[in-house]
Parts: C-alpha cells; sequence; structure tokens
C-alpha cells in the first residue's frame, strides 16, 4: 500500500468543474506513513457563494473576499503536491477540478492516486451510506465535515483503517492508479464582451454576484443572452446563470 503521497480535499461552490469554482484547498503530505506537512488555503471564486454552500461549509463570503484568486495558488498547490501520488474520497471529484484550474492557466497537472471510496464501496457495501462523514462515525474518527484540510486528515486516518481491514483481500486498490479528465480551456472574456455587459448591466440594474472582470468568454456570453432575453432579472443578482 502506498506509504507516501499527498491527500487532498477541496470546498467548492458546486459540482461542474467546467462551471463552478474552488473556494478551499486542503492537502496533508505524508512521507513513509508519517505527515511531514500541510497545506490550506481560501480561494477566491469572483462569485457570491448561495446559502447552500455556506450552510454546508460554514464558509461565507467575507473568508474569501481577500483570499487569492486561483492563479495566484495554483503554483503552491502544484510545489506542494510535488511529485507524490495522491490520496481523497471520491478523488477525480477533487483532481477534477485542479485539472480544470491548470488547462486554462497553462499547467501540466497528471497524477495517480487511490479513492477510499472506492475501496468502502467495494468492501462496505452492507452500510448505509459510504460519504466520508458517515465513515468517519462508523470508525469513530474525529471529523470536522466540509472543511478541506479537516476532510484531508479524516481520508488519510480512514485510509488506514480500510487498509487495516481490507488490503490483504486486494492489495491492488490500495496503489495509486492514473487519474484522467478530459476538459478544455477556458479563455478570460473579450474587451468587448465586458465592455458590453457593463452597459447592460448599467441599463437593466442588474447587481451581479459575479465579478464581471473574472467571467471566462463562455460565461460572459452566457449573462449576455440571459440579460438580453430577459431571463436575468435584478432580482436574479447573477447567480443563477452558473446553475
Amino acid at each position: 500500500m502506498m506509504q507516501s503521497y499527498v491527500c487532498l480535499d477541496l470546498e467548492t461552490t458546486g459540482l461542474n468543474p467546467r462551471l463552478d469554482r474552488m473556494i478551499e484547498i486542503g492537502a496533508l503530505k505524508v512521507q513513509d506513513g508519517v505527515v511531514t506537512d500541510t497545506f490550506s488555503t481560501f480561494v477566491n471564486p469572483g462569485r457570491k457563494l448561495d446559502e447552500r454552500i455556506r450552510n454546508l461549509t460554514g464558509i461565507g463570503d467575507e473568508d474569501l473576499e481577500d483570499a487569492p484568486y486561483i492563479e495566484e495558488v495554483m503554483p503552491a498547490v502544484l510545489q506542494f503536491l510535488g511529485h507524490l501520488p495522491l490520496l481523497g474520497h471520491s478523488i477525480l471529484f477533487d483532481f477534477s477540478f485542479l485539472k480544470k484550474a491548470a488547462v486554462d492557466l497553462k499547467l501540466d497537472f497528471e497524477k495517480s492516486a487511490v479513492d477510499t471510496l472506492k475501496i468502502a464501496r467495494k468492501y462496505l457495501a452492507e452500510l448505509e451510506h459510504r460519504s466520508l462523514d458517515y465513515l468517519c462515525h462508523y470508525y469513530e474518527i474525529p471529523h470536522c465535515a466540509h472543511r478541506a484540510l479537516e476532510d484531508a486528515r479524516a481520508t488519510h486516518i480512514l485510509y488506514g483503517k480500510l487498509a487495516e481491514n481490507f488490503y490483504e483481500r486486494d492489495p491492488g486498490l490500495f496503489e495509486a492508479a492514473p487519474l484522467h479528465f478530459q476538459v478544455r480551456r477556458d479563455t478570460p472574456a473579450t474587451k468587448a464582451q465586458k465592455q458590453q455587459l457593463y452597459r447592460l448591466i448599467e441599463q437593466h440594474k442588474i447587481v451581479m454576484n459575479a465579478e464581471v472582470e473574472r467571467l471566462t468568454r463562455s460565461e460572459a456570453s452566457r449573462f449576455i443572452d440571459r440579460i438580453r432575453s430577459g431571463k436575468l432579472s435584478p432580482a436574479d443578482g447573477g447567480e443563477s446563470t452558473f446553475c
């Protein structure tokens, strides 16, 4: 089984890496079975959080307003991850968000990983749930759910518990396998798009929940189309465009 890896967890504005954004990154570096370092940062998503995410994570807009944007964070994240494999609970989800950010920034990012959810699905199928929170309760692992670094700590401990019980049955599940996620690069909104959007926002008195200067070309296009068609009203605050 893996003895050296980085256990990774993210908090995000939603589930779709093509539309949503990271708001917190937590990682735990393990070398020869010993935790040697941690990494934790908020990430400014360039938009307001919806109530569901605020309630789920306990993270508020005030926590993110002075946080760095993802392009400021990614070099440090990639340096911390280094060449080690990843560990995570539903790790492809976390990988997909980092992969999308890397592609947009023209950075290389390829990883192998072990997924504790995959192990739990195979060997704990009798359990009612196999979420990280449920499994931590099952194994009596202290856990502060839906905060990135705490989820990473809990996953690291969970990996050890699963290995104690199931490694001998299927050693391959506990070895890192390549992760695959295909995504296209998004480019920033053009100057013309932003100027047009600012005019429409003023004309229709839209209060934006997203920063115009942070929009991609496709996001700006969707905003413009929705305002013109009357599908985005002042009451929407711009938020529904990203759903």
